[in-house]
């Protein structure tokens, strides 16, 4: 923390020039240039200091930076261009007309990270706890405008305690026009929230509309009512941290999609995550020169898969193995570990992975992993992203707490997410491939361009053992030995059916390959498909299973 403290008081003399005393913040008719542009300096300096040295002092106890410092770091050096630096709120009720900040607690503008512009807003705590007026709200919506029609992303960084309660309806009504801004954005321009501070009530579905939420340990909190109305009306006793904090939403609710240990890290995080993505929806993904040889063998992989199938391994090292320089940037790390997504590069060019974890619940999907997917294939659809499909899945996970909690339709929408998906789509299949997980998984059924298996993939209906309990029941009731017979009819069928050969033999696979020649098949398979274009009916929208 002292390190941390440190840090912030770098930045903040770097940042926080010629500042002026906190009692001239409530003061503003009592400046006296010498000339317009004193006054305009002035009112400038009073800008950058938010709610003064005071609560800047308190923000940094919290460990947290201030707006303006998240800003700087953010953003490339010298870039960040202010819009709405003078706004003032409009209220004149329970004595708020006596106290007016400049910017009235969030800063909005734009600039570049690593070259490439964005659009921003970070929520200043220190002025009103940061809470949304009519004119904050403004100021966002003003940058979220700019940003669909320029065609570059919106990052938001928010530290709220939510609607400025002595507005009344004035301030909800600006949460709506957010939330319009985030729905009309979506799928447009890149959406990225951080949340950085609390987060309650309306203020969180500004961040859930959009496509990635950033979430600090410790300093940061989600929830629709807290703690205390939690207690009143359900008597449940529960902290801030469990019921709404950073690794409550990464690993339970999936709300939150990285959990990061302090801001810096946030921060960084952000900007590797934009460095995979287009500006917009017109645009292809960013691209960088390769360094990593894009015929590279990986020998390692054609031993991988343990002998016996029911044995787990991990599907990341294979996903290491195979991408650029063995960079993977996971998203929803914590959350529903049975799928894994995340973005890589093969041979410069950014592509999403999503693959099944044998080492976690056998890589079954369920209700969670099916969302997870889901979410992450329509984003990568969106914006032009190319889908990497590693399967290794031996079906749905069965039981009651999965069919009462809507398997059906939870499975259906990460179904049809691969369905309406047109970017180019590869599958890769290491090894099971069964029932409605093998449909499921971009199989060429459901347009998968090209589809790999390799030579120790399992493609069946449903397991062996399952199988042959159903298909040779009487017979292995009769049977002297029933274990004996079970195990006969087992290796009868997997030598019959748990192989690549015979959907290769129909064309649902379009080849059979070896595994440590992968990465050399996927980047062909991707220059191959780099021109695709393909069409889904004219239609207003879908409606997928929600």
């Amino acid at each position: 923390m002292e390190r941390l403290l440190d840090f912030f008081v770098v930045i903040h003399t770097n940042f926080c020039y010629n500042c002026v005393s906190e009692n001239s913040l409530f003061q503003l008719e009592e400046f006296m240039p010498s000339s317009k542009l004193d006054e305009l300096n002035a009112r400038k300096v009073q800008a950058m200091l938010g709610g003064g040295e005071h609560r800047i002092a308190e923000q940094h106890k919290k460990g947290k930076l201030t707006a303006r410092e998240r800003l700087q770091l953010l953003l490339d050096e010298g870039s960040f261009e202010e819009i709405g630096m003078l706004v003032t709120h409009r209220s004149h009720d329970y004595g708020l007309e006596k106290q007016k900040f400049l910017g009235d607690g969030v800063v909005t503008g734009h600039g570049t990270i690593n070259g490439r512009e964005v659009f921003v807003y970070s929520q200043d705590f220190t002025v009103f706890g940061g809470s949304l007026s009519e004119t904050h709200a403004e100021k966002i919506c003003k940058i979220m405008d700019l940003a669909m029609k320029v065609g570059v992303p919106v990052i938001g960084l928010n530290d709220s305690g939510g609607a400025r309660i002595q507005e009344g309806v004035v301030s909800l009504g600006g949460y709506a026009d957010i939330f319009l801004r985030n729905t009309l954005a979506s799928g447009v321009v890149p959406q990225i929230s951080a949340v950085m501070g609390p987060c309650a009530g309306g203020a969180v579905y500004s961040p859930a509309i959009t496509d990635f939420i950033f979430m600090v340990k410790n300093t940061s909190y989600m929830f629709v009512t807290g703690p205390n109305v939690v207690k009143t009306v359900t008597h449940e006793d529960v902290s801030f941290e469990d019921l709404g904090g950073a690794m409550t939403h990464a690993t339970k609710s999936g709300v939150a999609h990285f959990a990061c240990e302090n801001e810096i890290e946030c921060i960084n995080q952000i900007k590797k995550l934009l460095s995979f993505l287009p500006s917009n929806n017109m645009d292809d993904p960013p691209r960088v020169e390769p360094r990593d040889h894009s015929g590279r063998q990986e020998e390692k992989l054609n031993s991988i898969i343990p002998d016996n199938p029911n044995k787990p391994y991990d599907m990341k090292e294979i996903i290491h193995a195979i991408v650029d320089d063995a960079d993977f940037f996971e998203v929803h790390e914590h959350f529903a570990q049975n799928i894994i997504v995340g973005f890589a590069r093969m041979n410069g060019r950014s592509v999403g992975v999503i693959a099944n974890q044998p080492a976690s619940l056998a890589g079954v999907l369920d209700n969670d992993a099916s969302i997870k997917g889901a979410r992450f294939v329509r984003f990568c659809d969106a914006f032009n992203i190319p889908l990497i499909v590693l399967e290794d899945v031996p079906g749905f996970l069965p039981g009651t707490v999965q069919e009462w909690g809507g398997i059906i339709r939870n499975g259906a929408k990460l179904l049809y997410a691969f369905c309406e998906a047109t970017v180019p789509k590869i599958t890769v299949i290491t090894r099971k491939a069964y029932g409605g997980a093998y449909d499921v998984m971009n199989s060429k059924h459901i347009r998968g361009d090209i589809n790999f298996a390799w030579p120790t993939a399992e493609i069946a209906v449903m397991g062996p053992k399952g199988a042959v309990e159903i298909i040779f029941k009487k017979e292995i009731e009769k049977a002297e030995d029933k274990e004996a017979a079970i195990r006969k009819k087992e290796e009868e069928f997997r030598e019959k059916f748990a192989t690549p050969y015979i959907a290769a033999e129909r064309g649902y696979i379009d080849e059979v390959i070896e595994p440590a020649s992968t990465r050399l098949r996927l980047v062909r398979a991707l220059e191959m498909l780099d021109t695709k274009v393909d069409h889904n009916p004219k239609k207003k929208h879908g409606n997928i299973p929600l």
